[in-house]
Parts: C-alpha cells; sequence; structure tokens
C-alpha cells in the first residue's frame, strides 16, 4: 500500500490479523495505515515509507515489541514508537520507556475513539517536533540576518519618536524641554513628566527611551489610574496562579517584560499609599515579587513617571509618599500646555491632518486660513488630544479637499470669541478718560464680532449697524486690519 501524501502513515505491527483489521477501521479515515505481521515485514515498510506512527504489539512470534522498538528509536527515531499489549508487566513497560522511548503504552482491549486520539496526538507531535528542528535550524543559519532586522526596526524606531519629530516651530517652548529631556535620555535615572493631560507627556517618553542605551529593549506602559491597587500591583509585577480569585495562570508583570528597557508609569499621583511604598521598595532594591510568590526576581528597568497632578502639593497634603517622589523625580520635566505654545499649534494640526486623513479615505486634506484662525483663537483645554479629536471630526465632516472652520465643533467656534471676550476683558484699562475707555470697549466688541463671523467683514458691519466702510474706518482706528 502507498501512503497518501496529506495523511501520516501509521503501520500497525501485529501477529494477529484480526487485530491488525480491527485498527485499520478504527484508524483508516484519518491515516494512511499500513500492517505487518512481524518486525521483518514491519523493516520493509520502514526503509520505503515515511512512517509518522508506530503501534506494535509487545508479545510476538520472534522479537518482542520493545526489542523491534529499540531497534526502530536507532535507525528511525523521528517515529513515534507505540506499544499495545494485554499484559501489565512492570519490567516490560519499565523496559519499553527506557530502551525503546516509547511514547505511550495501550493495554489491551482497547477502546477505539481512545487509540485515535492517542494516534492523532503522536502524529501531531512528531510533525511539531519537525518544525521546532526545522526552526532551530533556519535561526541557525540565519543570525545575521535576524540581527539586522531587529537593528532596521530598532532605526525605525528612532526616526518615528525622534526629538525632532515633536511638532514645534523655532523658538517654542517646548525646544528647552526636548534638549533636557535629549541629554537626560542618555543618563540612566528615573524621570517625572509633568503636564495637563493631552500634551504629549507618553510621546516625550518614548522619545526619551529610543533616545537612550536602553533603546533595543521594550517600552512598556501603564495607566495607574485606571487600576485597583490588587489588579495594579498583578499587572505591573506579576502574580502566581491561585494567588487570589481569577489567577488561573502564572502572570508576568510588565517590570519582568520591561527588563533591560524602560517603563512608563502615567498618571502616577493617583495611586494609594499601600501601594506607593510597594513600588518605592521595587525601585530601591530593583527586585520584584509577583503576587503569591516567595521568591523575588531581579530586573533591570528605566522608569518615566508622568502626572497630571501637582506632586509637590500632594507630598504636602500627605497624599504621595515623600521618599517615593524623590526616587522618581531625579528629573522632572514639565509639558506646557497647547494655549501657553500657541505657535505650534499650525504645525501641530497639520501633522495630526496628515496622520488621521489617510485612514479615513482623505490623502489629499488640507487647512484653510479660516481653518487655521479658528484654531488658533481657541484655547484647548483639552490640548493636543482635543485637537486631534476636531482635526478627526472636520476631515469625516468635509466635502472637499479643503478643510474650512464650519467642519469644527460649535465648542471651538464659540470658544475662539470667548476667550477673546475674556482677554479683551482683562485687558480693559483700570483708569483714563471716559473716552479712552470707551474705546476699549469698542475694540473689544469690534473684535468679538469679527472673529465670531470669521472676519467676515459684511456680516459683522450688519450686525453692528455700520456700512462696510464705517466698519474697515473703526477697524483701522483700532489697529484690526491686520
Amino acid at each position: 500500500m502507498i501512503a497518501t501524501p496529506d495523511l501520516p502513515c501509521v503501520l500497525v505491527v501485529d501477529d494477529e490479523v484480526r487485530s491488525q483489521d480491527a485498527m485499520r477501521r478504527t484508524l483508516d479515515e484519518d491515516f494512511t495505515v499500513l500492517t505487518a505481521s512481524g518486525a521483518d515485514e514491519a523493516r520493509v515498510h520502514l526503509e520505503r515509507q515515511d512512517v509518522s506512527v508506530i503501534l506494535c504489539d509487545q508479545r510476538m512470534p520472534g522479537l518482542t515489541g520493545v526489542a523491534f522498538l529499540k531497534e526502530v528509536r536507532e535507525r528511525w527515531p523521528d517515529t513515534v514508537r507505540i506499544v499495545i499489549s494485554g499484559y501489565t508487566d512492570s519490567e516490560d513497560i519499565i523496559a519499553g520507556i527506557n530502551d525503546a522511548g516509547i511514547y505511550q503504552y495501550i493495554l489491551k482491549p482497547w477502546i477505539p475513539a481512545h487509540l485515535l486520539d492517542t494516534v492523532r496526538n503522536a502524529a501531531e507531535a512528531r510533525t511539531l517536533q519537525r518544525d521546532m528542528h526545522r526552526l532551530d535550524l533556519e535561526l541557525r543559519t540565519s543570525t545575521p540576518v535576524l540581527r539586522q532586522r531587529a537593528e532596521r526596526k530598532l532605526e525605525r524606531a528612532r526616526a518615528t519618536f525622534d526629538f525632532d519629530r515633536i511638532e514645534r516651530l523655532p523658538g517654542s517652548p517646548m525646544d528647552a524641554i526636548c534638549a533636557l529631556a535629549e541629554r537626560m535620555a542618555r543618563v540612566d535615572l528615573s524621570v517625572l513628566v509633568q503636564g495637563e493631560s493631552g500634551t504629549g507627556k507618553e510621546l516625550l517618553a518614548r522619545a526619551m527611551h529610543y533616545a537612550s542605551p536602553r533603546a533595543a529593549g521594550a517600552f512598556v506602559v501603564e495607566n495607574c489610574a485606571a487600576l485597583t491597587d490588587t489588579l495594579l500591583e498583578s499587572e505591573l509585577f506579576g502574580h502566581k496562579r491561585g494567588a487570589f480569585t481569577g489567577a488561573f495562570d502564572d502572570h508576568v508583570g510588565l517590570f519582568q517584560r520591561a527588563d533591560g528597557g524602560t517603563i512608563f508609569l502615567d498618571e502616577i499621583g493617583e495611586t494609594s499609599p499601600a501601594f506607593q511604598l510597594r513600588l518605592l521598595r521595587v525601585l530601591q532594591e530593583g527586585e520584584v515579587r509577583p503576587v503569591g510568590a516567595t521568591r523575588v526576581v531581579p530586573v533591570d528597568v528605566r522608569v518615566i513617571a508622568a502626572t497630571h497632578r501637582d506632586l509637590e502639593q500632594r507630598v504636602r497634603e500627605g497624599l504621595f509618599r515623600e521618599d517615593l517622589y524623590y526616587r522618581i523625580a531625579c528629573v522632572t520635566l514639565t509639558m506646557p500646555p497647547l494655549r501657553e505654545r500657541s505657535g505650534d499649534i499650525a504645525p501641530i494640526a497639520r501633522r495630526l491632518l496628515a496622520d488621521v486623513a489617510p485612514a479615513l479615505g482623505r490623502s489629499e486634506a488640507r487647512l484653510g486660513d479660516d481653518a487655521l484662525a479658528a484654531l488658533l483663537a481657541y484655547p484647548w483645554p483639552g490640548n493636543i488630544r482635543e485637537l486631534r479629536n476636531e482635526i478627526s471630526r472636520a476631515v469625516a465632516l468635509s466635502d472637499g479637499d479643503g478643510i474650512g472652520a464650519a467642519a469644527f465643533s460649535s465648542r471651538v467656534l464659540q470658544g475662539q470669541a470667548g476667550r477673546c471676550v475674556q482677554a479683551q476683558s482683562a485687558a480693559l484699562p483700570l483708569s483714563g478718560t471716559l473716552v479712552e475707555r470707551l474705546d476699549a470697549v469698542e475694540a473689544m466688541l469690534l473684535r468679538e464680532t469679527l472673529l465670531r463671523h470669521r472676519w467676515n467683514k459684511t456680516r459683522a458691519a450688519l450686525e453692528l449697524g455700520l456700512s462696510r466702510v464705517g466698519l474697515r474706518g473703526k477697524m483701522k482706528r483700532f489697529g484690526l486690519e491686520d
């Protein structure tokens, strides 16, 4: 019988024809089944066919099953060997395991379903063993190739998260922060990044990681505010099976996964004093103990922490441990909010548009002048995260390639006028003649109206009850023409 190429081949060796037929009927739907009545006939099949599994009776005329399978182990070591016997002689079983390296010992009378499952598992084990051997050979011969691929990926990551990729104009407040961060990236000290939500703290941390000697290691992120103390300890330090309800398997914590790299602990100011104490011990000792474990695991990790809180104030209030604060704040970097770096809004918006538009099928989208004016006038309390959301909304709602201010939310369009009123009210003179004070109020009202109508002079003049000529005269008088 010739083996079918797409089915594994099983050789049944038994001196009883009825046993051969019974095993053939059980296996022939899933395997190509060959039969032999003794060792001599079995050798012929093994020399001609690639046999995955051999089922051999223990007591046969001539060689016993174990003796024959010992020979098979030496000549055809890849073939998985199974003994079938009606006797439970412990010496035979021990000899089969030690000498013949048998996969399993099946007793007669065997159950068809059990026999089929056993042979299936044996065939799968042989396939996996061959695959592993092939992969081992490939890895040995391709180590230089893999090293080159890893180096290319690392270079791409460094280029993607380089400090120059943090969008800003020359003279931006971010220049000094990036310069300090780049310098500190080369030094293996803990860093605290402070700033409002959405200011790009994680982006700065990634840039520091890929500019550091740890760049080849992992960069892992955990939001400390999103989990309870128990879950946070499990995520960061790991746990052993059975450590708590639901711990069905061992879990490797993020500190172990980041070994040799960097861990970014976002919103560390939201953690409890009890967790802060455990984290402090990890940072001091350089080792973690998974929840439920009795042994500690050494780790080599750089910590970059971030918070939108004033940690010094929380230390004074007793809400944050002073010793942990000084442990993580060897260097403190403060990210300015977007409203304090308004000159960076335009390049950031264009960069976000270039990232968002292709995903929404609008690769040629561009911001119009009125759209940029609206973005520049809004205070952005949600910082870059809010700006990204507005850009995404505008791309989705715009029909053509050009994106106008009308595509932004009413919050942005109304917020620009509200900001103008607030700024102008703060700038109203507290002294001077009545005429001077009235002029200041008039200038404020003119600017607020023009902003609300996106500098459409016809609409602004109509609302104020002025002619276009009269409006232009007042704009010139109060320096609003630009």
